[in-house]
């Protein structure tokens, strides 16, 4: 039980496919106090379900858009816990208008409200959590291969996973010196109800069983049992870090060719 004493709050799980729960049920099984937050009534009864052979489990809203309500969540888990071992990010949004087709068409407000709510929340959460973090805490954030790499459809969501990995490092510089680390996950493409805005994402998802060196798509367990290690004392020595948990897919510069079309280009 590596988790046994420790207590955290988890942003983000939408339904059982989520990664934020896979995350959840190995800090669970592993004897971790997990609260939760979410937005809005519909994602509550997602979470009453999933817990509810965990009753008294603290679950609080917030709409992470609204710094008022991170702090006023975070008053309400200090008063609940007292202290906090471990915060869990697993919060994104991009209009899906613009999760399809090219990046260059991206109005100011799009972008904006993507970076703000997927990657400045990660800085926001932390802030306000941070006076009641445990020496040893850690601080978790999910992220994607195309922060990097450019992902067709994925656009303006990437250059916010692009940005959140920044705030990865620099809190975690920043936060270093006091014991508490920083770390993201890259994760496979997952079939989340996030994921399903982006144009042709079961595509990615065949694209990437067949170029994955272990030829499998992603899981929320697999992601589950990396975050279980970035949030124990396993990974006391590791920060500012990106995880890659995507069978290897990040490795891989031209898979095998079953995955591409190499019928001749018809002529002129």
């Amino acid at each position: 039980m590596i988790m046994k004493g420790k207590k955290g709050i988890i942003f983000g799980v939408a339904n059982q496919r989520s990664i934020a729960w896979g995350i959840a049920q190995k800090l669970m099984e592993q004897g971790a106090e997990v609260a939760f937050s979410y937005m809005g009534d519909r994602l509550k009864g997602n979470l009453d379900k999933l817990l509810a052979d965990k009753p008294g489990t603290k679950m609080y809203d917030c709409d992470c858009a609204d710094e008022s309500q991170i702090q006023r969540v975070a008053d309400q888990y200090q008063a609940d816990f007292g202290t906090c071992d471990f915060v869990v990010h697993a919060i994104a949004f991009a209009d899906k208008s613009y999760l399809e087709g090219d990046f260059l068409p991206t109005p100011k407000h799009v972008f904006l409200q993507a970076m703000d709510v997927s990657a400045y929340t990660l800085v926001s959460i932390t802030r306000s959590f941070r006076p009641f973090m445990n020496v040893g805490c850690s601080v978790l954030a999910l992220t994607y291969l195309g922060s990097e790499k450019v992902v067709q459809n994925y656009n303006v969501m990437g250059v916010a996973k692009a940005a959140l990995e920044a705030c990865v490092r620099y809190l975690a510089s920043d936060l270093g010196p006091h014991g508490i680390r920083v770390n993201a996950i890259s994760a496979g493409p997952v079939n989340t109800l996030a994921a399903r805005g982006i144009s042709d994402f079961t595509n990615l998802l065949k694209i990437h069983r067949i170029v994955a060196p272990l030829r499998e798509n992603t899981t929320p367990d697999h992601a589950g049992g990396a975050g279980l290690f970035l949030l124990s004392d396993l990974a006391c020595g590791v920060t500012g870090e990106i995880m890659y948990v995507d069978g290897g897919y990040n490795t891989i510069a031209v898979g095998p060719l079953a995955a591409y079309d190499l019928s001749p280009e018809p002529k002129d």
